[in-house]
């Protein structure tokens, strides 16, 4: 055997090992994100009283239909309570301002990479301090703001803000930055396409990846979102369904298993969503980070 096989085997078991090494320090993490929501749906097929009593990461084998079946059968009959309410809420509230996120912050990313304008970079710059800004700290005069605009109480507070996402509109500025060319714009014009219709029918198309990958993220972040609703939204028709369920806390008893039932409820269609969508997510970030 030559020196040059030996060296190439030495390799070749080197970069073995360290994929290996990788595929463990993933499947490792993987785990871990994924035992709090395994913990959580196993809890909704117990009672309060087994909870308490030690860690469940199996289902109730035992009376899995009938403890399941009782604890949303408690939790249904809560005034604070009604599932098809807090789904209808955040359903609206959700695709609404995702809808106004995606759109808005596309088009303010595409004046900002497309149009060279006096201050562009100033704004820019603006918009990445703001990124930095917590929404604790601007709820006591956004409150004050709606209301003072009679919209305290109703979801547009929840609605309309999100016209307004910085992280959005940097994230898909960069995507321009790097995926949009500029002749294809100027093709546009000379063909006597208007500014919107170049930015409906030929830059959106192009935005696909980061839009989907944006939306799923604003998606998340509002149908999860538990802060401003807890403040903003007074009436109880109009709570959303992580906010219900973060009232039964309040309760004398506790019952951890209608509880768990409740967030499982919460959480299943936002993780059904994100199973078929987050290949849009690696394709999003993948185009991004890619020079054309």
């Amino acid at each position: 055997m030559s020196a040059n096989d030996v060296k190439l085997r030495s390799k070749s078991g080197s970069i073995a090992a360290y994929s290996a090494l990788v595929y463990v320090v993933v499947i490792f993490f993987s785990i871990l994100a994924i035992i709090p929501f395994w913990y959580m749906f196993m809890n909704a097929t117990w009672d309060t009283f087994s909870i308490q009593t030690g860690i469940k990461l199996y289902p109730n084998f035992g009376n899995l239909i009938g403890q399941t079946k009782a604890n949303w059968d408690y939790l249904a009959n809560r005034s604070t309570f009604s599932f098809s309410t807090g789904f209808t809420n955040s359903l609206i509230i959700t695709l609404s301002s995702t809808a106004l996120t995606v759109y808005f912050s596309a088009l303010t990313a595409y004046g900002l990479s497309v149009y060279d304008f006096k201050g562009r970079k100033t704004i820019f710059t603006i918009i990445v301090g703001v990124m930095m800004v917590p929404t604790a700290v601007n709820i006591t005069g956004f409150y004050r703001l709606m209301n003072t605009l009679g919209l305290l109480g109703t979801r547009w507070p929840l609605i309309l803000p999100a016209i307004a996402a910085p992280s959005t509109v940097f994230f898909i500025k960069q995507y321009l930055d790097t995926s949009l060319s500029k002749e294809i714009i100027e093709a546009a014009r000379i063909d006597g396409c208007g500014e919107f219709r170049t930015f409906n029918s030929i830059c959106l198309p192009i935005m696909i990846p980061a839009l989907a990958t944006q939306g799923i993220f604003s998606f998340l972040g509002s149908w999860n979102n538990f802060f401003a609703p807890s403040i903003l939204l007074t009436k109880q028709e109009l709570k959303t369904l992580p906010l219900m369920v973060g009232m039964l806390y309040g309760d004398r008893y506790t019952d951890y298993g209608a509880i768990n039932i409740g967030l499982s409820a919460s959480v299943l269609p936002i993780m059904i969503a994100y199973a078929f969508l987050q290949r849009y997510i690696i394709q999003g970030v993948a185009a991004g980070g890619v020079k054309e």
